[in-house]
C-alpha cells in the first residue's frame, strides 16, 4: 500500500481514494471508501486503453457479466462506470496480501493441509465464476487473496478485455492474455478456451503454493522457452506432498477434457467438511502466517484519509453519484 502521488485523483465517482494497491497491465489499482463507508478496491484503467473503442466495448461486457457472480469466494463487482472518460469498476476490498506475497516473500511454501483448503476455496470460486458464464483466464497467485477465513479470486473475467489489445498499442482480437508461468497449453497455443484452462492454472498455482516454485520453470531462461515447456514438457512436481501431487498433476494435463471436474477437485482435496459458507471452519494457516494478518488488518484500520485541498479537480468524471455505473440489461451475450 502506498500513499497517492501528484498525479492520482482523490475521488472516483462516489468513492474516496486512500492508497494505491498496485498496478497491472490494464491499470491503477487505489484502496477507497464509499460514502457510506465501505472500503473497495477501484481500479481505474489506462488512458490509452481508455481510448479504445473495442477495448472500451469488450471492457463493457466483461464488467456486466462480472456483476453476476455470486458466492462467498470472489470481491465482488460493486460498481462500476463503463461510459467515463476514464473507465473504472469497484470491488469489496479483501484484507489480505496475495498468495504470491505470502508465498514469495513473507512466509514461503504452504503446508499441505493449507493448499489443501486453498484448493477447495478456489474450487469455489471457479465453480461461482463458471457459473456466469465467466473464464477467468489470468488465475494466478497475484490474482488470490490470503485471508484468515480462506483464499479470495479477484480479477475474474475482466482479463479477457485485455484481448483487444497488444503490446504495441493496436487492437485486434484474440491477442494472447495471461500471465506465462500461469497460463494453460491452449492459451499457448491461441486455441480455443474452455473452463478447463482455469483447472491447469489451479493446479499450477496449488504446486507453486505447495513449494514455492513454478511447475514450468520461470521465463530466465525466455518466455518463448517457458511457453514451450507449458505446452510440451512435463510439470516438474518435485516437493509437492505425496498426498496432493496426484490431484496436481491431473490438473497440468495438456489436454483440457482429460482435467479433472472443479466437482472432482472439492471431493478429492477432503476439505468439504473444513471448508463452508465461505470460510474454513478451523485456522486453515500457520500461527506466523495468521499474525501477519492481523497486522494487515490492522494497517487498514488506521489508514485514514489524504488530505484533499483540490478535490474538486482531482476526482475523475464523478457523474455517477449515486453508485450506478453500469445499466442493468437484458439478454446480455
Amino acid at each position: 500500500m502506498e500513499k497517492l502521488g501528484p498525479a492520482d485523483p482523490h475521488r472516483i465517482g462516489a468513492y474516496r481514494l486512500l492508497a494505491r494497491l498496485g498496478a497491472g497491465g490494464m491499470g491503477h489499482v487505489y484502496l477507497a471508501r464509499s460514502d457510506r463507508g465501505r472500503t473497495v478496491a477501484v481500479k481505474l484503467v489506462r488512458q490509452e486503453l481508455a481510448e479504445q473503442e473495442q477495448f472500451r466495448a469488450r471492457f463493457r461486457q466483461e464488467v456486466r457479466a462480472a456483476r453476476r457472480v455470486g458466492g462467498y469466494w470472489t470481491a465482488p463487482v460493486l460498481d462500476a462506470d463503463t461510459e467515463a472518460a476514464v473507465p473504472w469498476v469497484a470491488t469489496g476490498y479483501v484484507a489480505g496480501p496475495s498468495l504470491q506475497t505470502v508465498v514469495g516473500r513473507e512466509h514461503g511454501a504452504l503446508p499441505e493441509r493449507s493448499v489443501r483448503i486453498l484448493a477447495a476455496g478456489l474450487a469455489h470460486a471457479l465453480q461461482d465464476i463458471h457459473a456466469a458464464g465467466l473464464i477467468h483466464r489470468d488465475l494466478k497467485p497475484s490474482n488470490v487473496l490470503v485471508t484468515i477465513d480462506g483464499p479470495r479470486v479477484i480479477d475474474f473475467g475482466i482479463a479477457r478485455a485485455l484481448e483487444t489489445v497488444t503490446d504495441g498499442g493496436l487492437t485486434r482480437t484474440g491477442a494472447l492474455v495471461g500471465s506465462p508461468g500461469f497460463m494453460a497449453p491452449e492459451q499457448v497455443r491461441g486455441d480455443p478456451i474452455t473452463p478447463a484452462c482455469d483447472i491447469f492454472c489451479l493446479g499450477s498455482i496449488l504446486s507453486y503454493a505447495a513449494t514455492g516454485e513454478l511447475p514450468f520453470g520461470t521465463a530466465n531462461s525466455g518466455v518463448h522457452a517457458l511457453m514451450f515447456r507449458i505446452a510440451q514438457e512435463e510439470p516438474d512436481l518435485e516437493g509437492v506432498p505425496e498426498g496432493i501431487a496426484d490431484l496436481v498433476r491431473q490438473c497440468l494435463r495438456k489436454d483440457p477434457a482429460s482435467r479433472p471436474t472443479l466437482g472432482d477437485i472439492l471431493e478429492r482435496t477432503g476439505a468439504e467438511d473444513t471448508v463452508t459458507g465461505g470460510r474454513s471452519r478451523d485456522p486453515w494457516l500457520p500461527g506466523m502466517l495468521v499474525a501477519q494478518l492481523g497486522r494487515h488488518a490492522v494497517q487498514l484500520l488506521e489508514t485514514e484519509d489524504p488530505e484533499d485541498p483540490e478535490a474538486s479537480e482531482a476526482s475523475v468524471d464523478p457523474k455517477v453519484p449515486d453508485g450506478s455505473g453500469v445499466p442493468e440489461e437484458k439478454g446480455e451475450g
